[in-house]
């Protein structure tokens, strides 16, 4: 499929998780699927940023790059957080480069295997609520056009956040975000009770989870609870 008709149905997929109640964090672990199917990066991940500001890691294409992030996060260093801070797209980072900006991280992510970052920010107008991460195994240059495909989506997943049910008030994106936050915890837990059970790598648990919830078209952190509290037992996740 050429380029073009796979970044339009990117965005069309995206869009249709637009319901009036949809779930944050499968529409973000979509953006982040997409950008790696879409867009010449090996993994992507998103975070959102808390009520009280502080970043949290939300969507994650692999195990590997949810490592990476909360890395990331708690060394409080990395291009993530970078743009977050300025609002500004950091492209094209070298992370084998001799007197890095970032000397924290870009260790990490090069022992991750690692060799090239991108971060662009969750921004509409003056209000920036995230930021989506890239990065490639080789290093290399990122193509222009491939980082406004990434723009794209990355703002259609942030007007998405920012109209839903609140048209903007901010006590109520408030609300919503600490809710995807809450459940991004449920689902978590869930991953742990379904690889434990099921004896799953926690990937393939949370893929397990995931296709449960689009099966039977219910909500990802609603599966997860009720894993949690027994009503669908783990094994039945294993015929999906």
């Amino acid at each position: 499929m050429p380029r073009e008709a796979t970044l339009a149905k990117a965005l069309v997929e995206l869009a249709d998780t637009l319901v009036a109640d949809f779930d944050v964090v499968d529409m973000l672990t979509t953006l982040a699927d997409h950008c790696v199917e879409v867009l010449a990066v090996d993994v992507a991940g998103i975070m959102l940023a808390a009520p009280d500001g502080d970043l949290r890691v939300m969507a994650s294409s692999s195990a590997a790059m949810r490592e990476l992030e909360l890395f990331e996060l708690q060394a409080q260093d990395g291009p993530c957080l970078d743009c977050y801070r300025t609002g500004e797209p950091i492209v094209n980072q070298d992370l084998a480069a001799g007197g890095g900006r970032w000397p924290r991280f870009a260790p990490e992510a090069l022992a991750a295997g690692f060799h090239s970052a991108h971060a662009l920010p969750m921004r509409l107008r003056g209000t920036i609520i995230g930021a989506l991460n890239l990065f490639h195994v080789k290093a290399g240059v990122m193509e222009q056009n491939d980082i406004d495909a990434a723009q794209a989506l990355a703002d259609v997943a942030t007007i998405a956040i920012l109209q839903h049910r609140a048209s903007g008030e901010a006590q109520a994106i408030n609300e919503q975000l600490n809710h995807a936050l809450k459940s991004r915890v449920v689902i978590e837990q869930a991953k742990g009770v379904v690889a434990e059970r099921l004896g799953l790598e926690m990937e393939r648990a949370f893929t397990a989870l995931r296709g449960h919830a689009r099966t039977h078209n219910l909500r990802l952190s609603d599966v997860a609870e009720s894993v949690i509290d027994g009503t669908i037992p783990a094994n039945a996740l294993a015929a999906v």
